[in-house]
C-alpha cells in the first residue's frame, strides 16, 4: 500500500466498465435492499464504485498520517491520478457522468489532504528543532543542608575573676614566710627595771593634806 494510490481501484473499473463493457449501464440496480421502514433502497454500479471511492480515500488519509510515510511518491502519484481522471472527464463523453466526476473529485480531495498533512508534519518538525535550540532551563536548586549546631565556647574568664587568685597567693605566701621568720628568732626576755618608788624598804610617798582635801 506504500506509494500506491487507492483511489486508481474505482477509476480503474469504471475505466474497464467504458471500454471493455459497454452494454452495461452504471444506473440499472443491481440489487435492492429493504430497509427497516419499508422502503426499498435500489443500489447501482454507479453506488457501488462511490462507495468504495469514499473508503479508499479513508485509507489514503489513514496512509499519509502514520509517522515515516514517503509523502513525495504517495503525492506525486495522487497527482497524476487526478491529472488523468480530470483530461478524462472534461474530454471523452463517454466520462462526462455525475459518477465519474465525483470520483475525480475525491482524487482531488486524496491529493489536498495529502499536503495538508505533509505540511503540518513539517510545522511540528520545525517546532521540535526550535524546542532544541532553546537553552534547557537550569535544574531547580536544592535546598542547602541544615547547619550543624556547633559547641557553645566556654565563657571567658572575667579580668577580676582572673587577678584575685594572683593577687592572693603571694599575699597568702607573704604572710606564711613572715610567721616562719618570727618562730625561727629566739626571742631574749627584757631585763625589768623596778621604779625607785617600788623598791622594798621604802614607804610609798604620802601626799600633802591639802591635795586629799
Amino acid at each position: 500500500m506504500v506509494g500506491f494510490p487507492l483511489l486508481l481501484i474505482p477509476l480503474a473499473v469504471y475505466n474497464i466498465i467504458v471500454f471493455l463493457m459497454p452494454g452495461v449501464s452504471l444506473a440499472d440496480p443491481l440489487l435492492t435492499v429493504t430497509l427497516m421502514s419499508g422502503a426499498e433502497w435500489p443500489v447501482t454500479l454507479s453506488d457501488i464504485l462511490l462507495a468504495l471511492g469514499i473508503v479508499l480515500l479513508l485509507l489514503e488519509v489513514i496512509k499519509g498520517a502514520r509517522p515515516g510515510a514517503k509523502f513525495v511518491m504517495d503525492h506525486l502519484l495522487s497527482l497524476i491520478v487526478f491529472g488523468a481522471a480530470a483530461a478524462e472527464f472534461m474530454l471523452w463523453p463517454k466520462f462526462g457522468t455525475s459518477t465519474f466526476g465525483l470520483l475525480t473529485l475525491l482524487a482531488l480531495v486524496d491529493f489536498i489532504s495529502g499536503i495538508a498533512l505533509r505540511t503540518r508534519r513539517a510545522a511540528r518538525a520545525s517546532a521540535r528543532g526550535v524546542q532544541q535550540v532553546e537553552p534547557e532551563p537550569a535544574p531547580p536548586s536544592r535546598p542547602a543542608p541544615a547547619p550543624v549546631p556547633q559547641p557553645a565556647p566556654a565563657p571567658a574568664p572575667s579580668p577580676a575573676a582572673s587577678t584575685a587568685p594572683a593577687n592572693t597567693v603571694p599575699a597568702a605566701a607573704s604572710v606564711a614566710e613572715s610567721v616562719l621568720q618570727d618562730h625561727s628568732k629566739p626571742t631574749h626576755p627584757q631585763p625589768t627595771v623596778a621604779s625607785p618608788d617600788l623598791q622594798p624598804g621604802r614607804n610609798p610617798p604620802t601626799e600633802p593634806d591639802h591635795e586629799r582635801r
